[in-house]
């Protein structure tokens, strides 16, 4: 049984200014959408093509690409941060999802939540608890939305899962753990081993666990130094890029 909690204002001030997650009462609802509407293949179909034209997107394709990324990055980042930092889990089901956009600044600048009551576990009960966040928003979430959006715009689900997993990858490996807090350092570790290593694919609605391919060693080359993780797949950000810029760890420009 998990205890219910909340997050202080300092935590969500953090989530706020850094990863862009939100209380949905504080944002308007004209630019905002449901994500639960983007299981519906029509309705996502037709929010991708709206988003391809204003990206300047060569293809449906790509576009589903950069919505991966920027979507990854503005749930499953405050989520797994909150989980491994304050020891917390955020409802992020997709039914309390919405995509705020700001005309004229961003196509999607926060995610916002209609319910901000959190969990904790119990004493010596945090694997259970862990189980249940990391599947309430992976596989009922993010793995369903994955799905929709590789059928109706036929990009392979792999790019999509990197796209997530290099996301995962920097949290825990760039800002949690970081710090001289002994017990965030904990915490950190174990839960970034159990991700990529341990939690089974039914935790991300898949066979297989999606992030654990994608984690390989850092290397070296003419265009990396110091040496980095090369991706297996590329996520296509030249092709929207104005100056056709290429992520730093792309495999096209790897020598």
């Amino acid at each position: 049984m998990n205890k219910h909690s909340k997050l202080v204002q300092n935590e969500w001030d953090y989530l706020s200014q850094h990863f862009g997650l939100c209380e949905q009462a504080a944002i308007s609802r004209i630019y905002s959408v449901s994500t639960l509407d983007l299981l519906d293949p029509e309705m996502c179909s037709d929010y991708l093509d709206r988003l391809t034209v204003l990206l300047q997107s060569p293809s449906r394709m790509i576009t589903a690409s950069q919505f991966l990324k920027r979507y990854a990055f503005l749930t499953s980042v405050p989520l797994l941060y909150a989980m491994s930092v304050y020891n917390k889990g955020l409802d992020l089901s997709i039914e309390n999802c919405s995509l705020e956009s700001s005309p004229g600044h961003s196509w999607l600048e926060h995610v916002s939540l209609a319910d901000v009551d959190a969990t904790m576990p119990e004493t010596n009960e945090r694997h259970v608890w862990r189980d249940t966040v990391i599947q309430a928003f992976f596989a009922e979430n993010l793995g369903k939305l994955i799905q929709v959006m590789s059928r109706v715009a036929n990009v392979p689900k792999p790019i999509l899962w990197e796209n997530v997993a290099v996301r995962v990858f920097s949290l825990y490996e760039k800002r949690i753990g970081v710090k001289e807090d002994q017990q965030e350092q904990a915490w950190g570790k174990a839960d970034f081993q159990y991700l990529i290593h341990e939690a089974p694919g039914g935790l991300f609605g898949e066979k297989q666990n999606p992030l654990s391919r994608f984690y390989g060693e850092h290397t070296s080359s003419y265009v990396s130094n110091p040496p980095m993780r090369v991706r297996k797949t590329c996520c296509f950000y030249y092709e929207v890029s104005c100056v056709e810029e290429y992520c730093s760890n792309c495999p096209k420009v790897r020598g």
